[in-house]
């Protein structure tokens, strides 16, 4: 079992992966991070767990946004303001369920 400590708005959380996961959690992490930096900017004071509640708020809102264009690249339908977008979508899925086979085959 692997073993990194990110860090995340100034804290250092220790997390434990599955071996060769771990610079795909740091990867993870710093995305996190990010997004704890772009809630610190939009101004207030906010406590660790405040930071993270909204950090994962937005990236919530993103995954959905994606699974909703997602979901409309498989049914084959373009956004209005891109038409190949829905092509580029399904390519993009694709590629992605095909690393997630690759991940879980033994």
């Amino acid at each position: 079992m692997g073993q990194v400590t990110v860090r995340i708005g100034g804290y250092s959380h220790p997390v434990s992966c599955e071996d060769g996961q771990e610079g795909h959690l740091v990867a993870l992490a710093a995305e996190v991070d990010r997004r704890v930096h772009s809630v610190r900017s939009m101004g207030g004071s906010f406590g660790e767990s405040r930071l993270l509640l909204l950090a994962s708020l937005l990236l919530a809102d993103e995954v959905h946004d994606l699974r909703v264009e997602l979901s409309q690249a498989r049914a084959g339908i373009a956004p209005a303001d891109n038409p190949q977008m829905a092509e580029r979508l399904t390519r993009v899925a694709e590629r992605i369920e095909g690393i997630a086979a690759q991940l879980e085959a033994p």
